[in-house]
């Protein structure tokens, strides 16, 4: 089979040998591509392809409706909102993920954000640049804090776990129910939003949470609480949380993850916000996470071939 590889999976030459070694004692055909999001382009790379791998680049509707062959997408990302799922179903495609491997990376980055928002890091290391000092600037603890989880699977709960290591109540908001020891409560929408001091996103991007964060959404949280968005940008009206934070509505906000790819437009009102911390989707991004990435994408691969699909997305 040709199994076509259309963007870097960020690791080292060795890991990708390896692969492609294995792959060719089985008989089959590896090629691999740079990153291009060129739909025509996209559509030549895929047109013979028995399988195809990717992160999170955009896949292009024609590339899989125009893929005759094309039997199998291992995506080496946990959202597939990004892939032309409905092209894919009605063509009988079989989709896996990589559900799992940046679940540390995200917990860990998102407890950093809400320290660095709660001790001002920017204002005060910009302070002290300039020959400075804190005063004025005095942050607050994570601990004894309220943190809202919106979001409860397997990052959620991560983020929880870490933030109950530091002394804090967990509350959570979920589609179904959630049976964890680290969620103190299962609540509303609206109720997390009113008592949550820290406010953190982990919910994918589907027709039902587009959107889900809003300015009614915005009005209902503490002036003092921060918002951290590591999810997917969809779930979040951008304009309405740089009013918010513009005008003092809310205290901060961390974001990762924006309506597009990075880079971004230097516009983005995000960009320009107050106690924001912005950066170009690092979520997931650590040397660790990007081997275990392989190692998922590379064992869905190797089990489709095998007759035995696994981290099925349906």
């Amino acid at each position: 089979m040709k199994i076509v590889l259309l963007e870097s999976l960020g690791v080292s030459r060795e890991v990708m040998e390896k692969h492609e070694r294995k792959l060719a004692e089985m008989g089959h055909r590896f090629v691999k591509y740079d990153k291009n999001v060129d739909p025509e382009v996209q559509v030549e790379r895929c047109k013979d392809a028995d399988a195809i791998i990717l992160a999170n680049m955009p896949l292009a509707r024609e590339a899989v409706s125009g893929a005759q062959n094309l039997k199998f997408i291992d995506v080496a990302f946990t959202g597939v909102d990004h892939v032309p799922m409905d092209e894919a179903r009605g063509k009988g495609i079989a989709v896996s993920n990589a559900s799992g491997y940046a679940t540390e990376a995200v917990a860990e980055l998102c407890i950093s954000f809400m320290i660095q928002l709660l001790r001002n890091t920017a204002k005060v290391e910009e302070r002290c640049r300039e020959g400075g000092t804190k005063d004025g600037l005095v942050g607050n603890l994570l601990a004894g804090k309220t943190v809202g989880i919106v979001g409860a699977g397997l990052i959620g709960k991560r983020v929880a776990a870490l933030a109950k290591a530091f002394g804090c109540r967990t509350i959570a908001y979920n589609r179904s129910k959630v049976e964890s020891e680290v969620i103190d409560s299962q609540v509303s929408l609206e109720e997390l939003l009113k008592e949550s001091d820290i406010v953190s996103l982990h919910c994918p991007l589907t027709g039902e949470t587009k959107g889900l964060i809003g300015k009614e959404q915005l009005a209902l949280m503490k002036k003092s609480a921060i918002l951290l968005n590591t999810a997917r940008g969809g779930v979040l009206d951008s304009q309405a949380l740089a009013d918010a934070l513009t005008k003092g509505e809310i205290a901060g906000a961390a974001i990762d993850v924006f309506e597009n790819e990075p880079p971004l437009d230097t516009a983005h009102p995000l960009l320009n916000c107050p106690n924001t911390i912005v950066t170009p989707h690092i979520g997931f991004a650590s040397a660790e996470s990007l081997e275990q990435r392989a190692d998922i994408v590379f064992e869905n691969l190797y089990s489709w071939l095998d007759g035995k699909q696994i981290n099925v997305v349906k």
